[in-house]
């Protein structure tokens, strides 16, 4: 991985946790909202951001930081296809 994926991964993951800290503990996050957060530039740029915000939310799972959910349930982040949700680890 490059220097500036390194920044990125960074950067997305201080997103995650801290928006996470800004909400209720049993509120979660789209990878969107934390793509928009660590993207610096103008525009929908952030949307390059989405797969890297679910590998950085995948990374956070196996640290036992947060969880994967789909529908209301956890969910491996190796086989969630579609729509997730990011939340504190219970």
């Amino acid at each position: 991985m490059t220097d500036t994926g390194r920044q990125t991964d960074r950067r997305l993951e201080r997103a995650i946790l801290e928006l996470l800290e800004r909400r209720g503990p049993t509120a979660s996050i789209c990878p969107s909202d934390a793509a928009r957060a660590a993207y610096e530039g103008d525009g929908d740029g952030w949307r390059e951001l989405m797969e890297p915000a679910r590998r950085v939310a995948g990374r956070l799972v196996t640290a036992g930081k947060v969880e994967i959910t789909q529908s209301g349930r956890r969910v491996d982040p190796d086989k969630a296809r579609g729509p997730i949700r990011i939340r504190r680890a219970r």
